[in-house]
């Protein structure tokens, strides 16, 4: 029996009246558009709201309705039943047209995983309004349906939105769930968001109980980078021993994890500490005994002999960025458009346990709106100054020691700038910039900054948080011999 939407009057009817609707707003919107084509001076008279409103009323109501989606969630006895349109879910997703022109009866059996099921109403309403709202717990349930169903529009707009929550704040998080959400489906946009996420944010990351869900694949990507932004190399150490304390892997995945430990960034006083104490090190101290006794090494003699007889370009040698003072200093800047501004700092020469006591002095300038020379102001004949616009300028930063050493002899400092941002409430890192002891400043810095606007997404406060970063690399001098 053919459901009624109002007493007295058939479901063909209310149906034929939504078409009449849509095809009523098309068309004066379409004719509207062209009289403002054709006259700059036409008002355009929207009424789309009330046209949006009317199809959810139809929604929620089930008036009209001659299709009814049965949901079966797998697994269980539950069943969601949502009375829709067939035109409007025909117009969203081709998914449904096949499967409603397959259909023997005004019934349509679908099955989805709970969390899928769960969200279905949400899926179906915004097939008839255009907007949804979503929960951080909801983004990948919402995802698999708009892909499985082929609603182009609202998987792309959860893509983002997941890309742009990032650091929003979870109970047990939600990077990780995203990173291998991607990694399953292929997103690989989406996969090195969540990864530059997790790198460059990682002190909060191994405070949060996120970290102890990553995969063991995820953790030793991780481990090889060399971006990662932390406090040190012992806070990594000490999150993997925690980490394998609570997943247990295989001896060959440990193993693997702690030979990527960079155990030459650890100061001789810590190694000896965790020779003692590390139930982990204890426990797999064959394994890495060599890279422990090549870090030793490394603190016990000057770069310049131990580079004249080991390959000092390896990762145990090289600096990740370290957020400690020994490695650079925070720098905030308040009210950056004003004018220039700089200041100075002191880092070790090395983290070599030898050279332990040796301090470089850093100076840093910042100028909001600096301008290349052929850009600058120029004199006349007269000797007087012409005015120069400084409207095209762009930021810029120049890192460079105060003196020059005889220490600084097979070494170079690369310098790196990370800028924070406040993003969900979170203070987060917005932007990493390298560059190295033959240049003066990063080509590209804060390019595409907006620092005149107090509103800008690289501003907290009005102000730009900076971290300057200072990496020594050493480079071998003379091959080894053999």
């Amino acid at each position: 029996m053919v459901r009624s939407c109002e007493q007295g009057i058939p479901a063909w009817v209310c149906v034929g009246t939504l078409l009449l609707l849509i095809h009523s707003a098309t068309v004066r919107g379409a004719a509207l558009k062209q009289e403002t084509a054709l006259d700059n001076g036409a008002t355009v008279l929207n009424h789309s709201m009330s046209l949006v409103q009317r199809l959810e009323t139809l929604l929620t109501m089930g008036n009209g309705s001659d299709v009814t989606l049965r949901v079966h969630t797998i697994n269980t006895d539950e069943v969601k039943v949502i009375q829709a349109h067939s035109l409007v879910l025909t117009m969203q997703s081709d998914v449904f047209e096949e499967l409603l022109l397959s259909r023997n009866n005004s019934a349509l059996v679908l099955r989805e995983p709970a969390d899928c099921s769960a969200v279905f109403d949400k899926f179906v309403r915004y097939l008839y309004c255009g907007d949804i709202s979503v929960r951080l717990d909801q983004a990948i349930s919402l995802h698999k349906l708009a892909s499985k169903y082929r609603v182009w529009g609202l998987q792309q707009g959860l893509t983002q939105y997941m890309t742009q929550h990032l650091s929003s704040e979870s109970p047990s998080g939600h990077v990780v769930g995203w990173y291998n959400y991607a990694l399953q489906i292929g997103d690989m946009a989406l996969r090195d968001s969540c990864l530059q996420y997790l790198a460059w944010n990682l002190t909060s990351v191994l405070q949060s109980g996120e970290w102890g869900s990553i995969s063991e694949d995820l953790l030793l990507s991780l481990l090889q980078r060399s971006d990662l932004i932390l406090q040190s190399e012992l806070e990594l150490y000490e999150a993997l021993e925690a980490w394998i304390s609570q997943n247990q892997p295989v001896t060959a995945t440990v193993e693997i994890a702690l030979k990527a430990v960079r155990y030459g960034m650890i100061p001789p006083q810590h190694l000896f500490r965790l020779q003692k104490q590390s139930h982990l090190m204890q426990k797999y101290y064959e394994s890495i005994r060599d890279l422990l006794y090549l870090a030793f090494q490394f603190h016990s003699a000057s770069p310049i002999q131990l580079a004249k007889y080991f390959d000092v370009n390896c990762s145990i040698f090289t600096p990740r960025n370290y957020l400690s003072s020994s490695w650079g200093s925070p720098w905030v800047i308040n009210n950056p458009t004003r004018d220039d501004r700089s200041f100075s700092f002191q880092t070790q020469l090395g983290p070599s346990g030898h050279d332990s006591s040796k301090r470089v002095t850093w100076n840093a300038l910042f100028s909001p709106r600096w301008l290349p020379l052929s850009a600058r102001s120029t004199y006349t004949e007269l000797g007087a100054m012409q005015p120069t616009r400084t409207d095209g300028g762009r930021p810029r930063i120049i890192v460079t020691p105060a003196t020059s050493s005889p220490d600084f002899a097979g070494v170079s400092f690369q310098k790196t700038v990370i800028v924070m941002s406040r993003q969900q409430g979170k203070v987060v890192v917005r932007h990493v910039y390298n560059f190295h002891q033959s240049t003066e400043e990063a080509g590209d810095f804060l390019v595409d900054a907006d620092l005149q606007r107090r509103a800008s997404e690289y501003l907290i406060d009005s102000s730009l948080y900076l971290h300057v970063v200072i990496k020594p690399l050493y480079h071998t001098l003379l091959v080894a011999r053999k």
